[in-house]
């Protein structure tokens, strides 16, 4: 994990090295876009700015159910009481009434495609209690995803001073969603559902207009305008785009659409080095071996622009003096990367297998031949 953040931290300077073709101007008021496999941001307007993210508060509503599923404190197939309160929420609903059987399949799909405030409440109340200790739930997850700028206040997302949240902290939501819950993520791509008789269509329009696209979530109010967290998969690629602020459902698909075209023509995700690749081997003091071989647990991706793989210049370095005992996956040095002498960023190399110490072998000796050399 410390690599994973390490990487998101020293990405500042990716967006500099794009300078040969710049990002699209948005007609809206905050964007990101972010590559998937790497948390790289390839573009970005305003990414922290506070905003009101209107339904797509429904995005943490859908992850808390999905974990719940998960852990196996709820079924798909449970059947869940529907309260006044959720009965009678305004806005876009799914039509759940109290005296008819649901489940919490019914409602997670009432949530995803139809946008229901009255299944987020459902939902809420069955998994926390009330909606008030479900919000309670959504903020300490969205601390435990590093979602800094965000503050949850109910389960669907209508308006509230105490809720707010920023572009960045969606991305970082929507590509928890779709690494923790493969098995369910494929709710987002479903194109209509009917419930009660009432059959509505999902509003995000990219499903219609782009087979790449995915997911995942739409938003709208009158302060908020019109809002859209999107994901495409063009071969093994995906980028997460998060679109806030736009004027009509029209322009926010295709501003959207427009910032993904932008990241998968101008950049590659690509593969420098694989999971336990070695890189090279630093020397060790006092270890049983005087060398240990070097590199990632996992493979190591960076998005770059397009053609710069060729040119990325390496620097490795280790931490001197490394002295045994080292533990397998222990930070034992780091990698520099630059492009044209320019810094990409610093990322930590670990320890690719475990090395004992030399003075391990017989501790009683080893006390006493210490005591000893204390006497010179």
């Amino acid at each position: 994990m410390r690599f994973v953040l390490a990487l998101l931290i020293s990405l500042f300077s990716m967006v500099a090295l794009a300078q040969s073709v710049p990002p699209p101007a948005l007609a809206a008021k905050a964007w990101v876009l972010v590559d998937h496999a790497t948390g790289q941001i390839l573009a970005e307007k305003d990414a922290d700015a506070h905003i009101e993210p209107a339904s797509l508060t429904k995005l943490m509503t859908a992850y808390l159910t999905f974990s719940a599923l998960k852990a196996g404190t709820l079924t798909s197939d449970q059947v869940v009481p529907v309260s006044t309160k959720a009965w009678r929420m305004e806005g876009s609903r799914m039509f759940i009434e109290p005296n008819k059987a649901v489940t919490v399949g019914e409602l997670i799909r009432g949530v995803i495609v139809q946008s229901g405030n009255d299944a987020c409440v459902a939902l809420a109340e069955t998994i926390a209690g009330s909606e008030e200790a479900f919000a309670a739930l959504m903020n300490r997850e969205a601390q435990r995803l590093g979602m800094k700028n965000t503050s949850f206040a109910n389960s669907s997302g209508l308006p509230d001073p105490q809720l707010y949240t920023s572009a960045r902290d969606l991305s970082l939501l929507a590509s928890a969603i779709v690494r923790d819950f493969p098995e369910f993520y494929s709710l987002y791509s479903l194109k209509e559902y009917t419930y009660n008789g009432i059959k509505q269509p999902n509003r995000n329009r990219l499903l219609y207009m782009d087979e790449t696209v995915d997911g995942m979530k739409t938003g709208h109010t009158s302060t908020a305008g019109y809002c859209l967290v999107s994901t495409a998969l063009r071969g093994p690629r995906r980028l997460i785009s998060v679109v806030l602020g736009a004027e009509s459902d029209t322009v926010r698909a295709q501003e959207s659409l427009k910032l993904l075209n932008f990241g998968f023509q101008f950049y590659d995700t690509v593969k420098l080095y694989a999971a336990d690749e070695v890189l090279s081997q630093f020397r060790v003091w006092k270890g049983q071996e005087n060398e240990v071989a070097v590199g990632f647990t996992r493979d190591f991706v960076l998005s770059l622009p397009k053609d710069a793989a060729q040119k990325v210049q390496v620097t490795l370095e280790s931490r001197q003096p490394l002295i045994a005992p080292l533990e397998k996956g222990q930070e034992v040095g780091t990698l520099k990367l630059s492009i044209d002498d320019k810094p990409i960023g610093d990322y930590p190399v670990l320890a690719l297998n475990e090395l004992k110490s030399i003075l391990k072998v017989s501790g009683e000796s080893y006390k006493n031949g210490q005591a000893n050399t204390h006497h010179h």
